[in-house]
């Protein structure tokens, strides 16, 4: 008897559908995970669901279990977290998180699922994608104590680099963001917060991550002599124009670009595993529930994507639930 589950697929540019899908008995090295959560990244993956991947970046852009091209149709997706049903007994019964799409049931290789430790909740555990690309950020950046430190962009990825830079002793670091609502988030994560004409310059570094130019000028305006901006954002298939005239050259700033695509090589003793491992272990800390922004059943997907990519739902991480799906 042929196993079934049901996966979200984009069919195309802005319209998502579920679709039945047959499921292969898992291999001796494979794994039958069932869902728990997913987690929408609200910016990468409301771009694909827009259709706005350049076609050059479309190799690049594929996520690990993708099925489809862009622009359509295709399942995208890359936070998902679930229990073993048929495995190694070594991973029987355990909550895993892989690089995986929106979908019920799956079967991947036993290598590609990462145990979620026992001190870190399932429902927080979609993070950890996000929270790995934060580490790679800091692994490229590489923030010294007492660094004047700003994040630009309060969005999920601007949060998990601001949640992990809250821990650095002795650094000024604040948030910024043209949402005053973000405000809430930057103290449950322990740090200031600021709008954009108020920010706090003389920064050694600021982390970009707004997706815009302005938000990109902004950041040069407010580092000090020599200080860098660490690039984060995905614009797609968007032109950036950016103020490089001035005093862009007499400060002698920089701008460094960070992908989580290849491991920092700052970092070059650490495998993609070491470092999603890590991400996983930094997730016991609660307060990053601050990033979940919101919570849908996996049958929501379809109708939940357009608000998300409209902007008419403002998120930063959506957890998707499966529990009530057999």
């Amino acid at each position: 008897m042929k196993r079934t589950a049901r996966a979200f697929w984009i069919g195309s540019p802005g319209h998502g559908e579920i679709r039945d899908v047959l499921l292969p008995d898992p291999a001796e090295d494979e794994v039958l995970v069932r869902s728990l959560w997913s987690g929408v990244s609200r910016g990468t993956e409301t771009l694909v669901f827009r259709g706005g991947v350049p076609e050059s970046q479309h190799a690049v852009m594929r996520a690990p279990f993708q099925e489809g091209d862009f622009p359509g149709p295709v399942k995208y997706g890359y936070l998902n977290v679930g229990v073993v049903e048929e495995g190694p007994a070594a991973l029987l019964g355990r909550t895993v998180f892989c690089l995986y799409p929106h979908q019920t049931r799956y079967v991947v290789p036993a290598s590609a699922v990462t145990p979620v430790p026992d001190a870190v909740p399932a429902g927080r555990a979609v993070l950890a994608g996000t929270v790995e690309t934060a580490v790679n950020a800091l692994w490229d950046a590489r923030p010294l104590i007492g660094d004047r430190i700003a994040v630009v962009g309060g969005g999920m990825v601007g949060c998990s680099v601001t949640a992990l830079l809250a821990r650095f002793p002795g650094t000024r670091v604040q948030l910024v963001d043209a949402d005053p609502a973000r405000a809430k988030t930057a103290e449950a994560l322990g740090v200031g917060f600021a709008l954009p004409a108020d920010a706090l310059g003389a920064c050694d570094l600021v982390v970009h991550a707004s997706a815009t130019e302005q938000g990109l000028a902004r950041a040069l305006e407010l580092l000090t002599p020599e200080g860098t901006v660490l690039e984060l954002s995905w614009y797609g298939d968007r032109k950036v124009s950016l103020p490089l005239g001035e005093a862009f050259h007499s400060r002698r700033l920089v701008i460094r670009s960070s992908q989580v695509g290849t491991v920092s090589p700052n970092r070059a003793d650490r495998s993609y595993a070491d470092r999603l491992a890590l991400a996983l272990d930094l997730l016991a800390d609660p307060a990053l529930d601050a990033l979940v922004t919101g919570e849908s059943d996996f049958e929501e997907l379809p109708d939940l994507l357009p608000r998300l990519a409209s902007g008419e739902i403002p998120a930063l991480c959506h957890r998707v639930g499966y529990a009530d799906i057999g």
